[in-house]
């Protein structure tokens, strides 16, 4: 299974590119996931992300995820189909 269908609450994310420049490398535990944001859990802290400015990895994967690309439900992105770059 492809890491863009398989679920990523529980999963560590890494921000590796963003057009908010203070996003750059932030790190932590996906806690909650909706249709166009991600919550990461970060120390105590929790900050929510918009999905469409960011690139991300998970889990220290090698594929890099754009999350312009995945802007569904969770439900829906688990059974789609992803075109490869």
């Amino acid at each position: 299974m492809d890491m863009y269908n398989q679920p990523w609450i529980g999963r560590t994310m890494r921000v590796v590119a963003s057009t908010d420049a203070t996003l750059l490398g932030r790190e932590g535990t996906v806690v909650n996931e909706s249709r166009n944001t991600v919550s990461l859990l970060e120390g105590e802290r929790t900050l929510v992300l918009n999905k469409a400015s960011i690139t991300f990895t998970v889990d220290d994967s090698d594929v890099v995820i754009e999350g312009a690309m995945v802007g569904q439900r969770p439900e829906d992105r688990i059974h789609r189909t992803y075109r490869k770059a």
